[in-house]
C-alpha cells in the first residue's frame, strides 16, 4: 500500500454552494473513493466526472438542477483529488490504473442506463468506461475534453504539461480561476484549494498532464480500442464545447464525425473557458437533459 494522504474532514467545512453529504467506497487496494450521490436511487443516473486539477466541487452549480429534473446525480472524486484518498508518490498514478479504479467503483454501485457528463480528465476516464462497458450507458455529454490516441498535443496543452512538471508552486484554486472566465469568490478559490493543504497532497494533480496519451505513450493501444467501441456507439452522444478554451478548441470534430450516436442536432457551443461548469452551467445542464430525453431516459 502506498503512502496515502487523506484530507481532514474539517478542511471541507462550510464550502460555498456544496451542501452535499459525502459517500465513500473502499477499493480492493484500500483506497477510499468519495462521491456525491443526490436524487432518487431508482432514477436514471447522471455520472458527472471532473478533470484535473479540480474535484467534484466543480459540478456544484449543476447537481441541483439535474436532480430537480428527476435524475440521480453521482459525482465522484478521482483518486488523488477532492475528498478521495491521495497517494503521495507520483509513480503510483497511471492512466490504466485510474480507469481500473473508477471501473471497480462504478461496478460496485451497480449503475445502469447512465448518462455520462464529462470534461477534461473526466472524459479521458469516462469515455474509457464507455469503451469498456457500452451497455451500461444510455448517452454521453462531452465538454472540453477528448480521447487522444498518440497525436501531437496542442501548444496550449504542451505549455500546461511543462508548467505542471517544473513550476515550484502549484496553486490549484488559482489555476482553476485562470482557466475560467467567471470571477470566482475568494471562498470558491479556497474551496478548490481545500483538498490539497500540502505539496505531497498534489501529487496526482501534478502528474496527470504527463499521463495524457499524446505522442508516444503506453496508453495509446487502450485508447484506440476505446475508439473502436465509440465508432459503434449508436446511443446519443452530444458535444457542448466552449467558445473560449484554447486547449480543446475543435476537439468535438472527431466525435461528431466518428461516433454514430453523434449524428443529431443537439450539439452546441457554450460560453466560457476551459472549466465550463463555472462559466455556463446552465448550458451544460441543458445539454444533459436534452440528451437524456433523446435517449428516452
Amino acid at each position: 500500500m502506498p503512502e496515502i494522504f487523506r484530507t481532514p474532514d474539517d478542511s471541507f467545512a462550510a464550502l460555498p454552494g456544496y451542501p452535499f453529504a459525502p459517500h465513500y467506497y473502499e477499493l480492493r487496494e484500500g483506497l477510499r473513493v468519495h462521491y456525491v450521490d443526490e436524487g432518487p436511487r431508482d432514477a436514471t443516473p447522471v455520472l458527472m466526472m471532473h478533470g484535473e486539477p479540480s474535484w467534484s466541487y466543480l459540478y456544484r452549480k449543476m447537481i441541483g438542477p439535474v436532480v430537480d429534473a428527476g435524475y440521480r446525480v453521482i459525482a465522484p472524486d478521482l483518486i488523488g483529488f477532492g475528498k478521495s484518498d491521495k497517494p503521495t508518490d507520483k509513480s503510483v498514478f497511471t492512466y490504466a490504473g485510474h480507469v481500473a479504479w473508477m471501473q471497480e467503483w462504478f461496478e460496485a454501485l451497480a449503475l445502469d442506463n447512465v448518462i455520462l457528463a464529462c470534461q477534461d480528465w473526466g472524459s479521458l476516464i469516462g469515455l474509457r468506461l464507455v469503451g469498456a462497458m457500452p451497455q451500461k450507458f444510455s448517452g454521453v455529454v462531452l465538454s472540453n475534453g477528448g480521447l487522444p490516441a498518440g497525436q501531437d498535443p496542442p501548444k496550449a496543452f504542451a505549455a500546461w504539461r511543462t508548467f505542471a512538471k517544473v513550476s515550484p508552486v502549484f496553486p490549484i484554486g488559482g489555476l482553476i480561476q485562470k482557466a475560467t472566465k467567471t470571477e470566482l469568490s475568494d471562498a470558491e478559490v479556497a474551496a478548490y484549494d481545500a483538498p490539497y493543504p500540502s505539496r505531497a497532497s498534489k501529487a496526482a494533480a501534478r502528474v496527470f498532464p504527463a499521463l495524457v496519451p499524446f505522442g508516444t505513450n503506453p496508453a495509446v493501444p487502450d485508447q484506440l480500442a476505446a475508439w473502436e467501441v465509440l465508432e459503434t456507439f449508436e446511443k446519443p452522444f452530444t458535444c457542448c464545447f466552449s467558445d473560449g478554451d484554447p486547449i480543446t478548441k475543435g476537439g468535438d470534430a472527431p466525435f461528431r464525425e466518428r461516433v454514430p450516436g453523434a449524428k443529431h442536432t443537439l450539439h452546441r457551443t457554450l460560453k466560457g473557458g476551459h472549466f465550463i461548469q463555472e462559466d455556463d452551467p446552465e448550458g451544460f445542464v441543458a445539454a444533459i437533459l436534452d440528451t437524456a430525453r433523446l435517449a428516452g431516459v
